[in-house]
């Protein structure tokens, strides 16, 4: 997907109409990053109408290597080139999604109540990719209560690990605990529509460590044909690996 593409879907998801405040919740935010300890999570604050940072906190550069002006002066644009590209149309939507679900299942009064998570892999500065869970609080509505403001938390993961795209909401209850309302495997989603019954039979035998001439003698098929179907699920999952399908399979068995 090129980077026009993004930001015309991007902006669709987020679009809003009017302008909120934003110096009470910088100003507070920016007073707290000074007294915070260098760790594996940075914090932004992220301005959907304008596809702006308003704020980035100084474990940026710490997580990532990457520089926080830069950031600050180049923007969403900038930061959505380093997502993986075979992540970007899961990611948004990821997005797309959960706006979605808001708008038509949250009622107005309860929008400032929720936080929404979602995962992709970013390139840090060493041209590594790493994968990354972003936690996005809203902290300012438009006038259709849609939120365009956000506090967003990134923790950056070992790249080693797989992380199958997935986002989730959740609702502040009337107890103080976030309570898990959505949760949405788009790894999954892909799985269970886009992939044919022989497919699955050649991934439920690749899960269990079978060879290409073991899974044609179990289907009674050539392996040209199994060598093909494999191809053919890399593709429409956007992988690279039959290793990186595997360790998805692993983590989300629910997905067979």
């Amino acid at each position: 997907m090129k980077p026009f593409d993004i930001k015309e879907t991007y902006k669709e998801i987020f679009k809003s109409y009017d302008n909120p405040s934003l110096e009470y919740h910088i100003q507070k935010i920016i007073e707290l990053d000074a007294y915070l300890p260098y760790s594996s999570t940075f914090f932004c604050i992220t301005n959907t109408q304008n596809l702006t940072f308003e704020y980035v906190s100084k474990n940026y550069k710490s997580c990532l290597g990457l520089d926080g002006d830069i950031l600050l002066k180049k923007g969403m644009r900038y930061f959505w080139n380093r997502i993986h590209p075979n992540d970007i149309e899961q990611w948004l939507e990821s997005l797309n999604q959960l706006m979605l679900f808001t708008l038509e299942e949250i009622p107005v009064g309860n929008r400032k109540l929720m936080s929404y998570t979602w995962n992709y892999r970013f390139k840090n500065s060493d041209d590594q990719y790493v994968n990354i869970i972003q936690n996005t609080t809203p902290l300012e509505f438009d006038s259709e209560m849609k939120p365009v403001i956000g506090l967003a938390h990134y923790t950056v993961i070992d790249p080693r690990l797989e992380f199958p795209i997935s986002a989730s909401a959740k609702l502040l209850n009337a107890q103080n605990e976030y309570e898990t309302i959505y949760f949405n495997s788009f790894s999954q989603k892909l799985l269970s529509g886009g992939i044919t019954n022989r497919e699955l039979d050649v991934i439920r035998l690749l899960v269990l460590k079978k060879s290409s001439r073991e899974i044609a003698d179990k289907l009674n098929i050539s392996r040209n044909t199994v060598d093909t179907h494999r191809r053919n699920i890399l593709k429409k999952l956007n992988l690279s690996s039959t290793g990186e399908l595997i360790g998805m399979i692993k983590m989300n068995k629910n997905l067979l």
